[in-house]
């Protein structure tokens, strides 16, 4: 059996009264490997080479997220390479018998999304922060 995880991507924007909002955009099931070593470092690595924007530039060649829509179809893309492994559901989805949550939170144009993984079994939030800073917290120390 594997460590399942959910990772929920997340837009936020202002509503009228000027109150900050979110929504949840779709959320992916991923049946193995799902533990921060694993899927968090996978998806902390794909957010980490890339930069939010709001609009594509004719001669851009970095990788970038044109708003959260973006991001989650080019993660959903890079993840998923056949039959199985990688599920979609609707945002928010929770209860699939996963161990770890993830979020992925937009900040806006420019700036690094939030990364946060929540422990289901522990009923704890482990990490919150930039993609950079968790794979400073979980990558692999060579002996």
């Amino acid at each position: 059996m594997g460590t399942r995880s959910l990772t929920t991507f997340i837009d936020t924007y202002e509503d009228k009264e000027g109150k900050q909002k979110k929504i949840n955009i779709v959320t992916m099931y991923r049946q193995m490997d799902g533990y921060p070593e694993g899927h968090g470092m996978d998806l902390a690595n794909f957010l980490n080479g890339g930069v939010m924007v709001n609009g594509i530039g004719v001669t851009e060649t970095r990788l970038v997220f044109n708003g959260m829509g973006c991001l989650s179809a080019q993660a959903v893309a890079y993840f998923k390479d056949g039959p199985g492994g990688i599920y979609l559901h609707r945002g928010g989805t929770k209860n699939c018998w996963e161990q770890y949550r993830y979020e992925v939170i937009e900040n806006g144009p420019g700036k690094d999304v939030t990364l946060r993984c929540y422990d289901v079994y522990e009923k704890k939030w482990i990490f919150e922060g930039t993609p950079q800073e968790f794979i400073k917290k979980y990558e692999k120390v060579e002996a």
